[in-house]
């Protein structure tokens, strides 16, 4: 490359929030763009996630994963396209999927830069749906809460990125039934459109109350847990005996500054016989082959479709972060980073 970016913009993370994030945790910041070493690339990003997770990442706690640094730049799952390489892999031109998001430019090492093949899906769908989101959604599911063909499924957070896949997965793969909760009405639509067999908006009353009505006389058999709370206390008390809970999120509490809410009901655990078991993706990367050839096959025949919802310029990513975390994405939440 002729014109090598002396500098680039990048997100930081300047304060650690105190309940809900808020813009003035975060700063714009243009910085030096350093100079390949051998087995680098320079990858301008197009596109890049942001994920409920990195709310625990603000936090300066002790995690499955390492806190955001003060004054220094955020990362995350991000799509761009090599414009410099000094890895005998790449070469201009390629488009990668890589883990430094939150920045225009990201200077690498090749080895962690994967190549996508942008005339098989969308560049986008690495993000979501051939991505993390999509094998945290498959794993969770089948090889967490061990689904089985017949299963009654309750997902929780079911129109965010991972609950509307688990949803269509279960649905791919014979469960019974599929139930899931959202928190609007248009959400609640919206998996019915998608191929849920019931769904309600939990801010329409008691969560307990609405999950009995939806899954009946069945019960149900698994839980995909996204929220936790009062949630997470309404499936264990509808469950059926040996059901199973997938423990992917907890929305409902990272924000919060006060005690979390429930479970109080826990010791039905016990007479239930019920497995609830917590998971990270990154435990799960031996399926991801596995999940690539079914879900590429799900999508070619349509069992399985995806909603992205799409956020203009870096500069705007904080406000895309805090937006996701208050619910007003609709699946996978995107920025765009123009070239």
């Amino acid at each position: 490359m002729t014109n090598y970016p002396e500098t680039g913009r990048e997100i930081q993370l300047v304060s650690r929030p105190e309940g809900w994030p808020a813009e003035e945790n975060f700063r714009l910041a243009e910085v030096p763009v350093q100079k390949l070493e051998d087995g680098q690339v320079l990858v301008r990003n197009r596109y890049m996630s942001v994920d409920p997770y990195m709310r625990g990442r603000m936090n300066d706690v002790k995690s499955y994963v390492p806190p955001f640094q003060l004054d220094a730049p955020l990362d995350g799952g991000a799509i761009g396209e090599v414009i410099e390489s000094r890895s005998e892999n790449h070469k201009a031109g390629d488009f990668v999927l890589h883990g430094l998001g939150w920045r225009d430019y990201a200077v690498l090492d090749g080895r962690r830069a994967r190549i996508i093949d942008t005339a098989l899906a969308t560049a986008t769908a690495y993000l979501g749906v051939l991505g993390m989101t999509g094998l945290t959604a498959y794993a969770g599911l089948t090889k967490v809460a061990e689904f089985k063909e017949g299963d009654v499924v309750f997902v929780s957070g079911a129109a965010g990125a991972v609950g509307s896949l688990v949803g269509q997965i279960a649905k791919a793969l014979g469960a019974k039934k599929v139930i899931g909760s959202a928190g609007s009405a248009e959400k609640v639509q919206r998996l019915l459109d998608l191929g849920f067999d019931a769904a309600f908006n939990y801010h329409d009353g008691p969560v307990k109350a609405q999950l009995k009505e939806a899954a009946g006389e069945d019960g149900i058999d698994v839980y995909f847990d996204n929220v936790g709370g009062e949630h997470l206390e309404a499936a264990i008390a509808v469950l059926n005996k040996y059901g199973r809970i997938a423990m992917c999120g907890a929305i409902s509490q990272y924000n919060t500054t006060d005690a979390p809410t429930g479970p109080r009901n826990l010791a039905l655990a016990i007479g239930k016989e019920l497995t609830l078991r917590g998971f990270i993706v990154g435990s799960y990367n031996q399926y991801a082959d596995e999940f690539a050839e079914l879900m590429s096959g799900w999508l070619r025949d349509g069992r399985v479709s995806y909603d992205e919802t799409f956020v203009e310029g870096l500069e705007n990513a904080p406000q895309a972060f805090i937006d996701l975390m208050k619910g007003a994405n609709k699946g996978k939440m995107i920025v765009t980073l123009e070239g």
